[in-house]
């Protein structure tokens, strides 16, 4: 049986268990959600739950995987440090040079994402200077690089962007969309000025700045835009034929193949549907190495599944994908290895029951991909949460609840 002929829903109690669940959940927690779960390489979950916008979720629906594009970024990186094209502790401004011109930096306690409000910096940390060419790769993708989670990159290169289903010419009340590489150009000036929130190195910190930088790194080093360069050497070699940057804008689905999003009154002025969520990401164009990336719940499974087996697919070294997996830097219970966040108390959302060696990623719009290597268990929860609001966008409690029950069932 292959991934794709797997019936939509099952019966048994394992799906009575999962039904239950979803019922607690759903127009709850989240509108919609598609499930995909691989046990020892074979399907043993994938269903679709739930409607956004009158439309039906089903196993096709293309959800915006927010964060969990960091991973595709990640593995087009590693491929080039297996290349040697690059290496891991070689600084970011020996193949983006622009990084380093502003010279030493001011540190500063970085921003919001939800409010805007720019934070207090550490007492500890008042007047001191940062060198750029100190942040490596290595920092960036273990989130160590100093740099800040979050920045309103969106507010300072160009109008908001048309919906992507509208033609620029027929949508007058619209800013025109500006083209992706002016706006690339100005979104790098701006971050190539951003004050740092630490010294590299020191400590986890999230940051979405920290890979737009990466995938700008990526275009570089391979010599083409970050979406070839993902569909060239991860998406085509992996055969994971509904994975892909701005669906609706390419013409290769509808919008209402895809789940729609959260009502964005604070920067587009209507609801995000068929476009990426974040606002970043969507300035730009709607590729970056942060986010963008929509898939379905069996492609972001069979992702998952390739890191599990260390696929040749990959195009990795099989020391590079050990080290991808396993803990290169921990502050105060956060785990990261290279890309990949690890299973800690403080990330509850692959719950208690899988082992402490589980790997994977979350995305803020309410994906999820875990994979626990001691029970050959990935575990592709796709979700829109962020449709009901931010402010009611609550994943954890579900998020544990899930994968419990699937750990138990293994």
């Amino acid at each position: 049986m292959t991934f794709s002929d797997f019936p939509s829903s099952s019966h048994g109690p394992l799906h009575e268990a999962l039904n239950a669940l979803m019922v607690q959940h759903l127009a709850r927690t989240f509108p919609s959600c598609v499930l995909a779960v691989l046990h020892r390489g074979q399907v043993v979950v994938h269903q679709a739950w739930g409607e956004t916008e009158k439309q039906a979720a089903t196993i096709d629906t293309l959800f915006d995987m927010a964060s969990i594009t960091k991973l595709f970024t990640t593995t087009v990186f590693l491929q080039c440090v297996s290349q040697g094209r690059v290496g891991l502790d070689d600084p970011l401004y020996s193949v983006l040079p622009g990084f380093a011109l502003s010279g030493p930096r001011p540190i500063e306690g970085g921003q919001d994402p939800h409010t805007l409000v720019r934070q207090r910096v550490d007492p500890a940390l008042q007047g001191q200077m940062v060198d750029p060419q100190q942040v490596t790769f290595r920092q960036l993708l273990t989130h160590t690089s100093g740099l800040a989670a979050w920045r309103d990159v969106f507010a300072v290169v160009g109008p908001v962007p048309n919906a992507p289903n509208i033609a620029p010419t027929s949508a007058p009340q619209l800013h025109a969309p500006v083209q992706a590489q002016a706006r690339w150009a100005q979104a790098m000036a701006a971050i190539n000025q951003y004050p740092f929130i630490d010294q590299p190195g020191q400590r986890v910190v999230y940051s979405d700045i920290g890979f737009m930088l990466l995938g700008q790194a990526v275009q570089a080093l391979c010599g083409m835009p970050l979406d070839r360069a993902i569909q060239m050497y991860v998406l085509d070699p992996l055969g994971l034929k509904h994975t892909l940057f701005n669906p609706v804008q390419s013409g290769r689905v509808g919008v209402n193949q895809t789940a729609a999003t959260e009502l964005d009154l604070r920067w587009r002025q209507r609801r995000v549907w068929g476009e990426v969520h974040d606002e970043n990401a969507c300035a730009v164009g709607g590729v970056a190495g942060h986010a963008g990336l929509f898939a379905t719940a069996m492609d972001v499974a069979q992702f998952g599944q390739a890191w599990l087996s260390a696929s040749v697919s990959l195009g990795l070294d099989a020391n590079l994908v050990a080290q991808a997996l396993s803990e290169q830097a921990v502050t105060d219970d956060v785990r990261r290895g290279l890309g990949f966040v690890l299973k800690s108390h403080h990330n509850a959302s692959a719950g208690d029951v899988f082992g402490e060696d589980t790997f994977g990623h979350t995305g803020f719009t309410g994906t999820t991909l875990w994979v626990d290597p001691r029970r050959e268990c990935v575990v592709a929860c796709l979700t829109n949460g962020v449709y009901l609001g931010r402010a009611a966008h609550a994943p954890h409690a579900f998020r544990r609840q899930l994968h419990d029950l699937l750990a138990l069932s293994m």
